[in-house]
């Protein structure tokens, strides 16, 4: 009986020293992300008029954490060491800015009573014990593609065009929302048409099919940073570009049968910052335009290597377009929060 509880007793110290604990990390910052938002709002919502520097600092700190999490699900992801659940876990997390939203909408349309917190962390839990109890079958180091891969980077080619004009044209709020709506305007012309809506949609629709299906091959193995990367951007794009397009066909078209103009992008009379639901929509705006165009970058970056360009000199390449990438991020969402060039003018 006693060398019964002994071997229990070993074989429970065994486990506790080969278990990973980082791999639950993700999951868990992941559900430490709204409460993030939360706690940043509070702050702003209290400095509304004494706009405390202590204050303001430990706000702009919470709201970099709350940027920091799907970073971190890149970072857990490029782990050599993780298991397939926990990598995979790991990548998931890196979707949590969009997702959230995607959320929020999704709870606002079915009117739910239960707080979107609750339907949250019950989310996460159930992933995170998923990705500890799956049985993983053993996987090829080099995951299969095919040829989807480069159908999914020729038509991402294509898109691009619409991507930089969709972008360009929210940089013009910074210098304000007519010159937005007079670029917008100018846009539909053509993606509003009666043939390149549904076109662009369709394209949309594909890429997210074959990018989810990539990103799930591909996080079957370890990968190099540039791939883990691009996976991970992959990820975030594809729910990302699914949320927009159910915030404007579903929930504005036709759950309030309101224009997607300005106003319903900065979620208006608030705006972003100020209000307690639409400060979710700050780091999902700007994730969103970051990603897209550092995740173009790693496309361009594949398909220079493959042609026989220096891999140092396209390393540097890419690490350029990333910068410029977070800088145009920064500019839009710094346009959306209410800035304008002419500020700085006067």
């Amino acid at each position: 009986m006693m060398e019964v509880f002994v071997h229990e007793q070993n074989r429970r110290r065994s486990l506790e020293t080969n278990f990973d604990y980082l791999a639950l990390v993700p999951a868990a910052a992941a559900i430490c992300y709204p409460f993030l938002l939360n706690a940043f709002h509070a702050i702003v919502a209290t400095q509304a008029v004494s706009h405390s520097r202590l204050a303001m600092a430990s706000a702009t700190s919470i709201l970099t954490a709350a940027f920091v999490v799907p970073f971190l699900g890149i970072a857990l992801a490029y782990r050599p060491t993780s298991d397939l659940g926990s990598r995979r876990l790991a990548y998931a997390s890196v979707v949590s800015p969009t997702l959230y939203v995607f959320l929020g909408v999704a709870q606002t349309m079915i009117k739910s009573p239960v707080p979107d917190e609750v339907v949250w962390c019950a989310i996460w839990l159930a992933i995170a014990i998923w990705s500890r109890s799956a049985q993983y079958p053993v996987v090829a180091t080099v995951p299969v593609v095919g040829h989807w891969r480069i159908v999914h980077g020729a038509t991402a080619a294509v898109l691009s065009i619409y991507v930089v004009f969709h972008l360009t044209n929210h940089l013009f709020g910074l210098i304000g929302p007519d010159a937005h709506a007079a670029v917008m305007k100018i846009g539909r012309v053509i993606y509003r048409s009666f043939i390149g809506e549904p076109l662009l949609v369709a394209a949309m629709l594909f890429q997210i099919g074959t990018g989810l299906f990539l990103a799930w091959r591909w996080s079957g193995a370890a990968q190099d940073f540039h791939r883990t990367y691009q996976v991970g951007s992959g990820a975030y794009l594809s729910l990302f570009i699914l949320g927009h397009m159910n915030s404007v066909f579903v929930y504005a078209r036709s759950f309030l049968g309101i224009p997607t103009d300005w106003r319903f992008a900065i979620g208006a009379p608030t705006g972003l910052i100020d209000d307690a639901w639409n400060i979710r929509l700050l780091p999902h705006y700007a994730l969103g335009a970051f990603f897209i165009l550092s995740h173009l970058a790693s496309g361009l970056r594949v398909v220079l290597i493959a042609h026989g360009v220096d891999q140092r000199n396209v390393d540097r390449l890419w690490g350029i377009c990333v910068a410029m990438s977070a800088i145009v991020a920064a500019g839009i969402i710094a346009g959306m929060s209410g800035l304008r060039i002419d500020a700085f003018a006067s």
